[in-house]
C-alpha cells in the first residue's frame, strides 16, 4: 500500500527562520503541484441548513473559529471537513500531532494538502499558526491548544483577515472557556454510528454540532450525519424536516457570549 506524502515539519530544535523557510519551500512545492484555494470572499459551505444560519452562507474565510471537542473524534472530523472545504494546502499544528492522514481522509482531506506542523511549546504554536495564516499560499491553518488568551486570539484574527486563510483552534471542551475574538464557536459531539455499510462497519458519523456563539447570527443546534461515499454532510434523520432549533439551555447561551 503507497505511503502518503511526509508533509510533516518538526519544531524540535529548529530556529523559527529555519522552520518558517521550509514551511514556505513546501507550500510552494504543494501549489506548483496543483493546490489552490478558492476565492478568499466564498464561505465555506458545510450544508444547507448551516450555511443558512452563518451570516456568510457558510463559514466564513479569513477568520478564526473555534472549535469545542467534547469527543475529540468528532471535532477532529468536523475540522478535517472545513479544512478539505477550504480549497488547497493546509496545515495541522499542535504539540504533537496525532492525526492519521488516511483517517483525515475520510473527510475529505487529501493528505497531499496537509502539513503537519510540531509545536512543542504553546508560544510555538501560536507563532506558527499566526505566520500561516497570514501566507497566500495557505488555505487553512488548525492549532490545538487548550489555552488562549483574548490579545493572542486577536493576534491570529488580524492575521486571518491579512492572508485570506481559515483558521480553527480547537480546544477541549471544559467549563470554562473564557471570551473569544472568534467569530465563531462550536462544540462538537459525537451520535451513534448509523450503522450500516461505513468504514470498518461502524456506519457513517453521526455529531451533535452546537453553535454556541456567532458574530452577526444566533446560536443554534443541529444533529448531522456525514455520509462519507457521497462527501456530504446533512442533517439527520428527523431533524431534517425541521428548521433549526435554538440552543436549549439559555444559560449556556449566556455563557459563551
Amino acid at each position: 500500500m503507497p505511503q502518503p506524502p511526509d508533509h510533516s515539519i518538526s519544531g524540535s530544535g529548529t530556529n523559527r527562520s529555519a522552520l518558517l523557510s521550509e514551511l514556505r519551500a513546501r507550500i510552494a512545492r504543494m501549489d506548483r503541484s496543483g493546490g489552490g484555494g478558492a476565492a478568499a470572499g466564498e464561505g465555506i459551505p458545510l450544508c444547507e441548513a448551516l450555511d443558512a444560519a452563518l451570516p456568510g452562507g457558510g463559514l466564513s474565510r479569513a477568520a478564526v473559529h473555534e472549535v469545542l471537542a467534547a469527543e475529540p473524534g468528532a471535532a477532529a472530523g468536523f475540522c478535517a471537513l472545513v479544512l478539505a472545504r477550504a480549497g488547497g494546502t493546509v496545515l495541522w499544528i499542535a504539540a504533537e500531532p496525532d492525526a492519521w492522514p488516511p483517517g483525515l481522509a475520510r473527510f475529505g482531506l487529501s493528505p497531499a494538502d496537509l502539513v503537519l506542523v510540531q509545536a512543542p511549546r504553546p508560544v510555538d504554536g501560536l507563532w506558527a499558526m499566526e505566520e500561516g495564516l497570514r501566507c497566500p499560499g495557505v488555505a487553512g491553518a488548525l492549532l490545538v491548544l487548550r489555552d488562549l488568551d483574548l490579545t493572542a486570539a486577536r493576534r491570529l484574527q488580524l492575521a486571518a483577515e491579512a492572508g485570506g486563510a481559515v483558521g480553527l483552534l480547537l480546544r477541549p471542551d471544559v467549563e470554562e472557556t473564557g471570551a473569544t475574538a472568534a467569530l465563531t464557536r462550536w462544540r462538537v459531539g459525537a451520535l451513534a454510528g448509523t450503522g450500516g455499510a461505513g468504514s470498518h462497519g461502524l456506519g457513517d458519523p453521526r455529531w451533535q454540532l452546537d453553535l454556541l456563539r456567532c458574530r452577526g447570527g444566533r446560536p443554534e443546534s443541529w444533529r448531522v450525519v456525514w455520509r462519507g461515499e457521497a462527501k456530504r454532510l446533512e442533517l439527520d434523520g428527523a431533524e431534517a424536516e425541521q428548521t433549526t432549533r435554538p440552543v436549549r439551555v439559555a444559560a449556556t447561551i449566556a455563557r459563551f457570549r
